[in-house]
């Protein structure tokens, strides 16, 4: 599962007087996000379709994942922490550097999913996941109420099925990461919402700090995409049909 961290610290608030700010800020940041779908995508078929990649990751006499494999799944926890910790320290184009390699990497991490569901199953999941994606996003720009008192709750809901997931690795019971994959995907629709929402609010200057439009976009579209693709891998692991 990937690694969701949506909230960023910003301090020292200043104000934006473009009245069209909000909507121009979040259409940044969703191009931000379709990039790095994109980009993730081409690297997984890329991985996927190409079996000299493929033995990069996989070592064809044992069957077992190379050291190359591992460092891949876990390399985009790493990426996440360094973009959000350094983000007032970090330069744009270095940001906008570390952000591609991010989508890129978990692209082919993500390339072990074309192997083992149907081409089907995987792009039925895509459209749904799309469709609740898209509907959820509306949602949190257009409700008035404030979803903020739900980010604590749906974070903790968050840190339990990271927790719930590492413990799973070790007992592989099929009834409790089904489990996981059902509050998983109710957590990431809650998340959904609520991160267009304190998007929103950034955009329209209610929450912004030291680091630049630009960045703020940037962090903004790692938000979504994180929140798309874990609720795409829930949705998978329920309705994927494996090979």
């Amino acid at each position: 599962m990937e690694n969701n961290n949506p909230d960023y610290v910003y301090n020292n608030v200043i104000q934006i007087d473009d009245a069209d700010a909000s909507r121009k800020f979040l259409a940044s940041v969703f191009t931000w996000m379709f990039a790095a779908l994109g980009i993730s995508a081409l690297c997984a078929y890329v991985f996927a379709n190409t079996p000299s990649l493929l033995l990069l990751l996989v070592d064809v006499t044992t069957g077992q994942l190379t050291m190359l494999a591992y460092i891949v799944m876990f390399a985009p926890l790493a990426f996440v922490l360094l973009m959000s910790y350094g983000l007032n320290r970090l330069s744009y184009p270095v940001l906008s550097l570390l952000f591609i390699a991010y989508a890129a990497i978990t692209g082919v991490s993500l390339s072990f999913i074309l192997l083992a569901f149907t081409a089907s199953s995987i792009l039925s999941v895509f459209i749904t996941t799309s469709t609740v994606f898209g509907i959820m996003a509306i949602a949190g720009y257009t409700t008035k109420m404030d979803l903020t008192k739900f980010g604590s709750i749906l974070m903790m809901f968050l840190i339990g099925i990271i927790v719930a997931s590492l413990v799973n690795m070790f007992l592989h019971s099929s009834g409790l990461d089904m489990l996981i994959s059902y509050i998983g995907v109710a957590v990431f629709v809650g998340l959904t919402a609520y991160d267009v929402q304190k998007l929103k609010n950034i955009g329209a200057g209610l929450t912004y700090g030291e680091a630049t439009a630009s960045k703020m976009a940037l962090m903004g579209g790692l938000t979504l995409y994180l929140d798309f693709i874990n609720l795409f891998l829930m949705l998978l692991r329920i309705f994927g049909r494996r090979r």
